[in-house]
């Protein structure tokens, strides 16, 4: 599981906003605020939503050790940027028409 501080510390990592890790993750902006502001803990269930969005959009999740808990990057800023730039060559995006599927 994640807290709400690295959660809050992802978004601001991958620079995205609570609207954005919303529509990620299907989980309400209220409570996302009030989880990163730890007012309230929501259900392991919605916190899992939110990992598993922010890990998507590029986040990594540290566990407890000696050092503490934490979040990196996936990417480092280069390969983030390569990235984006190779994502928007490609088009507009359209359904395959795949015999069978």
């Amino acid at each position: 599981m994640i807290t709400g501080p690295q959660c809050r510390a992802a978004r601001a990592l991958i620079e995205i906003s609570r609207e954005m890790l919303s529509s990620f993750s299907g989980i309400d902006e209220e409570t996302i605020l009030k989880f990163e502001r730890k007012l309230e803990k929501p259900g392991d269930a919605v916190i899992l939503s939110l990992k598993h969005a922010l890990e998507n959009a590029g986040a990594v999740f540290l566990p407890e050790g000696e050092r503490g808990i934490g979040v990196r990057l996936k990417f480092t800023r280069s390969e983030a940027r390569r990235l984006s730039i190779l994502e928007s060559e490609g088009g507009i995006v359209g359904d395959d028409e795949v015999p069978g599927a």
